[in-house]
């Protein structure tokens, strides 16, 4: 049978039964030297990095850039036009790209309510996925992002660079021989400038060059608001899950791969924090203070988000301390790791050196192993997770119990109403995968 024209098949669909019926085809990779044809959803923010990325990579081709924006599109196939002397195919609705069969894999930057979502379909559609962290948006949405990454066949890449440096990897690679001995400690720190956002009063209906039907995607209606598209949605429980789920996806995810606690989440959880230097229009905290205990490891992980004024740790602002029986490991950033020995904090080992996480991801595709991914779509999971689980304590203002085996607070139904949203069809991620 001659198979149907997917972008014909959009075209002639309803819009809910399109998001259930892309029927995704799997790319036979005939050697190391094709070429990978990539398209990027979400073109500001991190969505410039990833064009650039892929584009500059050896037989890697840039063929078409999404976006609900008209003018950012507009506008980013002018640049890439000016730098690489040619246009790329432009979309305004992600189903549609994810029908292109032109496009091998896609590339995920929109803003977070839209990574696990989106990355699914690509999956379905039969397109490898790289998804921004955090991949995911709630804890529901990760486990079946792990499971459409392999229902599908698909290489999913989750975009914690700093899995891909080579320094990073040196560094946790001692910590687990042993460097400082037993590490039952690890910290996370966000120490980030976070101005005040605000207020602005939502407007009646959104600019005509934004579709923001399409940007609100899984979440519930709400008026249009400056102060939504197109950054500080970070800062809105709908869309963003504040700084330890934006910036701080990178270092809960470091804490969990040095300790060893890949792929399980922590048995406790306590978290608090507030408001405490602006009146504005942010609903998450700006200061936030987590724990996570391991209670069969024996080891925690601490999260703080810092705003404003604030001193270093150990030469650390943004990145993590491990703690040892003999010592204290410092990573600062994405590439750079310092040992200090014993309680003199003797300086010890240290690197430098940054990595390539767009060729790692290509690189796998190529060979379609999931098992060459430097972050596989588990730390989309998990890592993301660990997030979830400090915003859920700090919304409920208490303590909480986890249950790695069911995914569940342990005899709470208040909490797990937190593991999941109300999704608005048909932008939907079914209990079951078709």
């Amino acid at each position: 049978m001659e198979p149907i024209s997917r972008r014909k098949f959009i075209r002639n669909s309803g819009t809910a039964a399109l998001a259930g019926q892309l029927i995704g085809t799997s790319h036979l990779w005939a050697g190391a030297n094709d070429r990978v044809r990539v398209a990027t959803v979400g073109c500001n923010g991190r969505g410039k990095t990833h064009i650039a990325g892929f584009e500059e990579l050896d037989n890697v081709e840039m063929v078409a850039i999404c976006d609900i924006d008209n003018r950012v599109l507009e506008d980013t196939n002018k640049k890439f036009k000016d730098r690489y002397d040619r246009e790329l195919k432009t979309y305004t609705d992600l189903r549609e790209l994810f029908a292109d069969d032109e496009v091998d894999a896609v590339s995920i930057a929109t803003p977070n309510h839209w990574h696990s979502l989106a990355a699914i379909w690509a999956c379905k559609a039969g397109k490898d996925v790289y998804v921004e962290k955090p991949g995911t948006h709630n804890i529901f949405e990760g486990r079946k992002l792990v499971e459409a990454a392999k229902k599908y066949d698909r290489i999913v890449q989750h975009g914690v660079q700093l899995r891909s440096s080579p320094a990073i990897q040196e560094a946790i690679a001692l910590l687990h021989e042993g460097e400082i001995g037993e590490v039952y400690m690890a910290r996370g720190l966000c120490f980030r400038w976070r101005p005040s956002i605000g207020r602005k009063q939502p407007q009646a209906k959104a600019p005509e060059h934004i579709d923001y039907n399409l940007w609100l995607g899984p979440a519930q209606e709400r008026p249009f608001s400056e102060n939504l598209v197109h950054y500080n949605w970070h800062w809105h429980w709908d869309f963003g899950n504040g700084d330890i789920g934006n910036q701080g996806v990178h270092e809960t995810d470091l804490c969990m791969w040095g300790l060893g606690l890949d792929n399980k989440f922590p048995s406790d959880v306590t978290a608090m924090g507030g408001k405490f230097l602006w009146d504005d229009d942010k609903e998450t905290p700006e200061v936030f203070s987590s724990l996570y205990k391991y209670e069969e490891e024996n080891k925690m992980i601490e999260f703080e988000v810092r705003p404003w004024c604030t001193n270093d740790e150990m030469g650390a602002t943004v990145g993590n301390i491990f703690y040892g029986e003999g010592g204290i490991l410092v990573i600062q950033g994405y590439e750079t790791y310092q040992f200090y020995e014993g309680n003199r904090n003797t300086p010890g080992k240290k690197g430098r050196s940054g990595g390539n996480h767009y060729a790692n991801f290509i690189e796998a595709v190529r060979a379609h192993d999931p098992g060459l991914i430097n972050a596989p779509v588990e730390t989309a999971h998990y890592s993301s997770g660990l997030a979830h689980l400090g915003n859920i304590s700090y919304r409920l203002g208490r303590t909480l119990k986890f249950d790695n085996s069911t995914e569940k607070f342990v005899n709470d139904a208040e909490a797990d109403q937190y593991l999941t949203r109300d999704y608005r069809a048909p932008f939907t991620i079914p209990q079951e995968l078709l």
